[in-house]
């Protein structure tokens, strides 16, 4: 491997749950030579929230102190930030809510929400950190990307969706343009378009022209889709994290029609199955997902032609996440 290729790790923690795959978490994977991703799922709200419980330990202050425009950072800081933290018996302050045209006030909140989440799992450590995004939250894509890429973020991982124009987004992001996102909406005639931009020189006089454009790795259940991304995608993408049918989540429904088991859980077959040939023809690195978990999960990964495999479960349950220790420990004891 050369110094202009991408470190390619042999596990990728999951990006489970909104503030289960936290910095912390993404930290300690990372600094232990592995992936860590953070889930970059509603850090609009994450932030604002651990803001109104006073940030005891200091740890977004560090981040704050580290965002390149001080006026923006501190803007959200004054917003939302109680000392000591607010009474148990008072409510959350609310944030603005996105839409297809944003205030200020949202935009500035998620780029720095995304910035911090991923320079903390960033602190301390040269390893890589990924940010896990759904494709069909859509709406704080940009932003959410943005910020993130402002810290560094090394991979950029979505599902939930076919994350078709995310290359040419993380492209137009780097370059610090201006930066279109068509929206999928609901009860939209034929010929009906709606599209979502985000220009970071409207917002700030950034002391950067360029910033790094991480790898992109689409979430997919099926080879046809790798080829899809891979062929017809303007850039492609640069590998895939191949989730089998057992992943958590937001995995695909059976192939050939819904059969449910005793248990009420989807019936899957051999149709379900990637084409681990074609995968492999593709050229493209890929991790396995779903079901390898187990001690022996990583070595059948590396046999059918995978770089390594991704995990959550595990992640899930360790001491190190962001799942309520009570709870937690309810679901280890009952295991």
């Amino acid at each position: 491997m050369n110094e202009a290729e991408p470190r390619y790790p042999q596990i990728i923690q999951g990006g489970m749950g909104v503030a289960v795959s936290h910095w912390g978490l993404g930290r300690a994977v990372s600094s232990l030579g592995q992936m860590g991703v953070i889930s970059g799922t509603a850090l609009d709200v994450v932030l604002a929230r651990r803001l109104q419980l006073g940030d005891v330990e200091g740890h977004l202050r560090s981040a704050f102190e580290a965002f390149p425009i001080k006026e923006m950072a501190q803007r959200v800081w004054d917003r939302y930030f109680v000392p000591e933290g607010k009474v148990e018996a008072a409510q959350f302050k609310s944030k603005p809510m996105p839409s297809i045209e944003p205030g200020r006030p949202w935009l500035e909140l998620t780029i720095v929400a995304n910035f911090a989440e991923v320079f903390l799992a960033k602190k301390g450590h040269n390893g890589v950190v990924g940010i896990n995004l759904l494709e069909k939250i859509q709406l704080p894509h940009l932003p959410s990307l943005f910020g993130a890429m402002l810290a560094g973020v090394d991979f950029v991982l979505m599902g939930a969706g076919i994350p078709r124009q995310i290359p040419a987004c993380l492209d137009s992001l780097a370059a610090m343009e201006e930066t279109h996102y068509r929206l999928d909406v609901a009860g939209a005639v034929s010929g009906e378009t709606y599209t979502t931009k985000f220009d970071p020189k409207s917002l700030a006089d950034w002391p950067m022209e360029s910033l790094k454009r991480p790898q992109f790795l689409a979430i997919i259940s099926s080879s046809v889709l790798a080829q899809t991304l891979l062929k017809k995608v303007t850039p492609p993408v640069d590998g895939f994290v191949v989730e089998g049918p057992t992943a958590g989540g937001h995995n695909a429904p059976p192939r050939g029609g819904m059969a449910l088991d005793e248990n009420l859980e989807p019936i899957y077959g051999p149709k379900d199955v990637p084409d681990f040939q074609v995968l492999r023809d593709l050229g493209a690195p890929f991790w396995m997902a779903g079901g390898y978990g187990e001690s022996d999960a990583l070595g059948r990964a590396l046999e059918l032609g995978a770089k390594g495999i991704q995990v959550g479960t595990a992640f899930a349950f360790c001491t190190d996440s962001g799942l309520d220790p009570v709870a937690r420990q309810k679901v280890i004891d009952q295991a």
